[in-house]
């Protein structure tokens, strides 16, 4: 089965992007850098790509020019165990970023990223007759918040903190 990986069109700062994501995420690391030479089309020796891992998700990072830029259309979910992760999580990638609405930010670089906690799907809809009023209370909650506030989620959808 080929292997999937995620490829990021920075303008210049691919280094410093792939640098400052494996200081946020466990067991992550930069694993090679590449240069441009004298075939250009940028300065020979300028950072061409930076591969990276994240916590065993495979990144390359290449600096192409202004030319396409990040938007809302593409985001990696972080899936957080507790509120101190999504605590983490979110302070850390919004820092120098933007807060979006529902759990959702862009990092300083425009990268937009979903920090959720765990079960969120079955937190904010449920297929279960019984369970739609909560579910529906905790959906609209979470509609006015930009970090998630699992207390208050559950408190919503009328759940044990």
């Amino acid at each position: 089965m080929p292997k999937i990986a995620s490829s990021l069109w920075f303008d210049t700062q691919g280094e410093q992007a792939a640098e400052f994501y494996v200081s946020v995420f466990p067991n992550s690391r930069i694993r090679n850098i590449t240069y441009y030479g004298e075939a250009g089309p940028r300065a020979a020796g300028t950072v061409l790509t930076v591969d990276f891992v994240l916590d065993g998700a495979d990144f390359t990072a290449i600096n192409g020019g202004p030319q396409f830029t990040f938007d809302e259309a593409v985001s990696f979910v972080v899936v957080c165990a507790d509120q101190a992760e999504i605590d983490y999580y979110w302070d850390t990638l919004s820092d120098g970023g933007e807060e979006g609405p529902c759990g959702w930010l862009k990092d300083r670089y425009g990268l937009s990223w979903q920090v959720v906690p765990e079960g969120i799907d079955e937190l904010v809809s449920s297929r279960d007759q019984a369970n739609q009023d909560g579910s529906q209370r905790a959906m609209k909650a979470m509609m006015g918040m930009k970090k998630i506030d699992i207390a208050a989620l559950r408190a919503a959808a009328g759940l044990p903190s």
